[in-house]
């Protein structure tokens, strides 16, 4: 069954890959050239070119934010990682929050994200006049929404206001829309897309990793933790939990590993094929094993914090870090030997230990098969998490523990004597918990300085590295942006 999916991942990745080629002349002209306006799409199979070309941005390195992990690297999770000269000067400042709003990356990500806004907004627009299956239309659509909705959630989190655009001829000097009216259509995508959306137990073999219902809900119960409606997370959080689709896989390295790919625990994933080209996947090659085996450049190294938080015995740590010496699908990690194995700070402390992001890894000695992993952006552990919160906020701590309580349970990996079940309903020593779980089960995978930051604790946790209140709750918008916009685009606090 597991190389049927590769196959199927596989014919749907070249897919995306000729729609992204034959869109990128007309998605890449601002304002829409003639192709777009009159001919594009047009028919029932423009309608797929143009839909897998949405979600074909994904596989663009600068969508995940703009090459590097920054949302790790800000985070007390992980330090910038690599040679110690690597993007020292660029990324690096990013450990300590001296990074400035002129930075490549952070132009890179925000057109990244509005160029994938961009293609959904052709199929939001053009798909419906199509005369085609009127059933596959409305999927098509709804496809286009939910990623709609995913793209302008990364974006109303980093920067805030941002631009609204929900149509192809935009003003060329557009204005930041309040968050707010951003967060009301993301909401408004999502609501409208679970309508038309499968289930992904409804999904053929072929057509695994398009959005579904479980997608929608589970990421609208996210979008409404960040907002703190609290009622509306829960509400769909465990609409995805009462659907019975999902579930945890039994090991915890299968819920971001290659045998889980499209799996119980994935509720939406980007799919990817071991080639460094079109298909492949360089977000995990950013954060590879750098030198032998020869995985990637080693990014986003794991911090001595995040190894301390984890409780005695726990199998996540080991299902995190990747230390020198390990040995992972019989191949043994020695590292690199331009990277010092401990850096102290002048009073002697350890700053990092040349480790790496276990979350990535895929079998394999080359670069290219590095480039095969499948990125979870949202996992059925982390709905459990969003259920477990949002019944804690809305005084039901009884049916939070049983959420909390079940990631513990596979965390533990059959052994009885760890990471015992959490008891307590007192709510702000359960709120505490929650968070602690979920820094632990979902480290590395870019949620812990957004959770800190929304849940007021940023201050507090990042100050010692750096964190300035006030100022590091949003990133700067790109210099370069507010120049293009000859001004209409105003700077956000403290920048």
């Amino acid at each position: 069954m597991k190389n049927n999916m590769r196959t199927y991942k596989l014919a749907l990745i070249l897919v995306l890959s000729l729609s992204l080629a034959g869109c990128e002349s007309f998605l890449e002209k601002n304002p829409q050239g003639a192709l777009t306006q009159t001919t594009f799409p047009a028919s029932a199979s423009d309608a797929l070119l143009a839909v897998n070309a949405a979600y074909a941005g994904m596989l663009d390195l600068s969508f995940h934010s703009g090459i590097f992990p920054l949302m790790d690297i800000m985070s007390d999770d992980a330090r910038k990682g690599s040679n110690p000269t690597d993007q020292s000067a660029e990324i690096g400042p990013y450990d300590s929050f001296k990074f400035t709003k002129t930075g490549s990356e952070l132009s890179l990500w925000w057109a990244t994200l509005y160029q994938c806004i961009k293609r959904t907004n052709v199929v939001i627009e053009k798909v419906p006049v199509i005369v085609m299956d009127e059933k596959l239309r409305n999927r098509y659509i709804a496809e286009a929404k939910f990623l709609r909705a995913l793209y302008y959630f990364d974006l109303v989190r980093a920067w805030g206001d941002v631009p609204l655009v929900t149509a192809l001829d935009p003003s060329i000097k557009l204005t930041r829309s309040p968050k707010l009216d951003v967060y009301k259509q993301i909401e408004q995508d999502l609501i409208a897309a679970i309508a038309d959306l499968d289930e992904k137990s409804d999904q053929p073999s072929s057509q695994l990793g398009r959005a579904t219902k479980g997608s929608a809900r589970g990421l609208l119960a996210k979008v409404y933790l960040f907002q703190g409606d609290f009622a509306n997370a829960s509400k769909y959080a465990m609409e995805v939990i009462n659907s019975n689709i999902y579930g945890l896989e039994p090991v915890f390295t299968d819920a971001t590993g290659v045998a889980g790919e499209d799996g119980i625990e994935s509720v939406f994933e980007i799919g990817a094929i071991g080639i460094e080209g079109t298909g492949g996947n360089g977000y995990a090659n950013v954060q590879g094993v750098r030198g032998t085996p020869n995985r990637g450049w080693g990014f986003n190294r794991p911090a001595p914090n995040l190894r301390a938080s984890f409780e005695p015995g726990d199998p996540r740590l080991k299902g995190t870090i990747i230390d020198l010496g390990d040995v992972i699908d019989g191949i043994t990690i020695m590292g690199d030997g331009t990277t010092p194995d401990v850096t102290t700070d002048t009073n002697g402390n350890i700053l990092e230990t040349e480790c790496y992001n276990r979350k990535v890894w895929t079998p394999g000695t080359d670069v290219a098969s590095q480039f095969g992993h499948n990125r979870r952006l949202l996992r059925y552990a982390d709905v459990l998490l969003i259920a477990a919160e949002a019944l804690n906020e809305t005084d039901k701590p009884g049916q939070a523990l049983v959420y909390l309580n079940t990631v513990r349970l596979r965390a533990r990996q059959g052994n009885s004597t760890i990471l015992p079940d959490i008891k307590t309903t007192e709510k702000n020593a359960l709120r505490d918990l929650i968070l602690k779980e979920r820094r632990n089960e979902l480290a590395m995978e870019g949620h812990r300085f957004w959770d800190l930051v929304r849940t007021g604790k940023a201050a507090d946790v990042l100050g010692p590295l750096g964190f300035v209140a006030g100022k590091n709750e949003l990133l700067p918008i790109p210099q370069s942006e507010i120049d293009i916009s000859q001004g209409s685009l105003t700077q956000n606090p403290n920048w």
